[in-house]
């Protein structure tokens, strides 16, 4: 049986620049870190409080401080996005078709639930996903294959047999560690920074793209 794992953000919905200037004002304004936002786009990966050891050190903030940052920073995504937040153009047609042809689907994500949910229940999206695994439920995030390989455990499905959807080179990587094939989401990345990996299927601007139904071919 095939299996599919989504990331979230700037995998099915077009988000990506709203945390990017969320990041960039709370990293500058407030906690001094004067970054541009070219350096903040390259520290967008895995769990808020790894950004904030990537950017700070480790020791700078205890865990409470960073889970304290961390919700401050996407209250404020949440509040300028929602007026914006939609799929990405096809998906709604493919998780159909998916959940038509009783695809097993799961999301894996760097997000914490509060994100997660964000964006599935205001589109109304639980009922596609047998299985979430979010930032709350690994200790290692991605390129670490952790996320992935949990979510194919959850869904009973071998980890040969899944497909992980991501719009960063390090998920895509994190699909390759955890035996997996990937498509590439070029929302925030060229498809040139998906070149070197191996697992790569195909990469596509959005879900309306051909090459994306392929993937379903082989399904009953």
């Amino acid at each position: 049986m095939q299996a599919f794992i989504f990331d979230l953000n700037g995998t099915m919905v077009d988000d990506m620049a709203f945390h990017i200037k969320a990041w960039y004002h709370l990293l500058n304004d407030e906690l001094g870190a004067g970054l541009t936002e070219a350096e903040v786009t390259k520290q967008m990966y895995g769990k808020n409080s790894e950004v904030m050891g990537r950017i700070f050190g480790k020791d700078r903030f205890s865990e409470e401080e960073a889970d304290r940052i961390s919700l401050e920073k996407e209250k404020r995504y949440q509040e300028a996005y929602l007026p914006h937040l939609k799929l990405l153009p096809g998906l709604a047609d493919f998780l159909k078709i998916a959940r038509q042809k009783n695809v097993p689907m799961a999301i894996g994500s760097a997000a914490i639930p509060f994100n997660i949910n964000f964006v599935l229940d205001n589109l109304h999206l639980q009922p596609y996903f047998s299985a979430i695994v979010s930032a709350s439920d690994v200790s290692k995030s991605k390129p670490d294959p952790e996320t992935f390989l949990k979510a194919a455990a959850l869904l009973q499905v071998s980890p040969a047999n899944c497909i992980v959807f991501e719009d960063a080179p390090k998920g895509v990587e994190a699909a390759l560690r955890a035996g997996m094939q990937a498509v590439a989401i070029t929302t925030l990345h060229h498809a040139e920074a998906f070149s070197s990996y191996s697992n790569l299927r195909c990469c596509v601007k959005d879900y309306t793209d051909p090459k994306i139904y392929s993937l379903m071919n082989s399904i009953p």
